[in-house]
C-alpha cells in the first residue's frame, strides 16, 4: 500500500539575497524567496511564460549552506515539505502562510563566486 506524503521538489531562482538569522541555540536559520517557471504555448501556439513565487525556509546546516554558496538569481534545486503557520496581526486578523521547508539544496548553473 503506498502512503501519501508531503514532499515538494522545485528548480528555479533564488528571487533575493537569503535573509540569514542566528538564533540563540548557535543555528541559522535562512529565508528568501524562490522563482520557478513554468514555459507553455497559449491557445495561438504563441511561447509564454508563468513565474510563481515561493516562500522558502531552511535551518540548520541547509541555512548554512544557504548562506555560504547562494545569492540573488542563483538556480538551485529545492526538496523539502509544505508548511502553514498563522500569525494575528495587531488588528486582530488571523494570517496564514505557507512556506517550502526545505531540507536539502542542490547548488545548479555555474560555480559560486566564493565557492
Amino acid at each position: 500500500m503506498s502512503s501519501i506524503k508531503n514532499h515538494v521538489q522545485l528548480i528555479g531562482n533564488i528571487g533575493q539575497d537569503p535573509t540569514i538569522t542566528n538564533l540563540e541555540n548557535g543555528k541559522k536559520v535562512a529565508r528568501f524567496s524562490f522563482a520557478t517557471n513554468e514555459h507553455f504555448k497559449n491557445a495561438k501556439g504563441e511561447k509564454q511564460t508563468e513565474t510563481s513565487w515561493h516562500s522558502i525556509v531552511a535551518w540548520g546546516s541547509t541555512a548554512e549552506i544557504i548562506e555560504k554558496f547562494t545569492s540573488k538569481g542563483k538556480e538551485v534545486g529545492i526538496t523539502g515539505k509544505l508548511k502553514t503557520r498563522s500569525y494575528t496581526s495587531k488588528e486582530g486578523q488571523t494570517h496564514y502562510i505557507t512556506e517550502v521547508v526545505a531540507d536539502e539544496i542542490l547548488l545548479l548553473g555555474s560555480k559560486p563566486d566564493n565557492a
